[in-house]
């Protein structure tokens, strides 16, 4: 296994036959932006799985409060777990650790296809990508991750909070696909509630895009915010578990 990411390699892999048109120089500032060396100073450690979660989160000094794990089931029966997104990186490896350490790994996260460069959480993972050449098997995927025998961790929103026209911070409306998938399974939700958010910048960056009609370049962002974050407090919410 080969712990670090190349983001020059992994941009003109996704830009195809439009790769030659990217200069080196562009790569080389989107390596800088998302802290390339930072995040492989990392990866060479080797961690794999629900080690690998709890691992980032000690490596960018989070410190992490969770209220309700007496809310985690223990009946044997598999369960979806749902949760706001406020930070796009932080709280997503936090709940690997929390839930996956407390399942002994019988999780799955379904997450954007990107993350699947990060080997060591790759294992966790269910590549999702609707727009590319996978995308009409997305259906197939998330039936199959439904039906099997691990939890399910999501974040219905598939996009991590955005400041709101009143100034607060807010996902943007869930996709109900959880709902539907978890009754057609049997598995109740057990809903969550992260703590945190990003800077001005990426909910600037992200506002523009949108009304721009731009491409989603505040996610570029999101490893700059972690790195930002690092020693920063969160507090994790577990709820009760909702009948199917």
């Amino acid at each position: 296994m080969i712990n670090e990411i190349n983001i020059d390699k992994i941009v003109r892999e996704r830009a195809g036959k439009k790769a030659k048109f990217i200069p080196k120089w562009l790569t080389k500032l989107l390596a800088r932006i998302i802290h390339q060396d930072f995040i492989n100073t990392y990866l060479r450690e080797g961690r794999v799985g629900v080690d690998f979660c709890k691992g980032v989160v000690e490596y960018v000094g989070a410190n992490v409060d969770v209220e309700g794990k007496e809310n985690l089931p223990d009946d044997g029966r598999k369960y979806t777990f749902v949760s706001n997104h406020p930070l796009g990186a932080i709280d997503g490896v936090t709940l690997g650790w929390v839930i996956g350490e407390h399942y002994e790994g019988k999780i799955k996260y379904l997450v954007n296809d990107l993350l699947m460069n990060l080997e060591g959480l790759a294992p966790l993972c269910v590549p999702i990508n609707k727009l590319g050449k996978n995308a009409r098997s997305f259906p197939a995927v998330v039936e199959s991750t439904f039906a099997s025998d691990c939890h399910v961790i999501m974040f219905p929103a598939g996009l991590c909070s955005r400041k709101q026209d009143d100034g607060s911070i807010r996902d943007i409306p869930w996709n109900k696909a959880f709902i539907v998938k978890s009754v057609q399974h049997e598995r109740d939700i057990v809903p969550i509630h992260f703590d945190g958010k990003n800077s001005n910048r990426f909910y600037n960056v992200a506002r523009w895009c949108k009304r721009l009609h731009l491409p989603n370049f505040a996610m570029a962002l999101l490893p700059d915010e972690m790195y930002r974050s690092r020693g920063n407090h969160y507090t994790v919410h577990i709820g009760k578990p909702i009948p199917w």
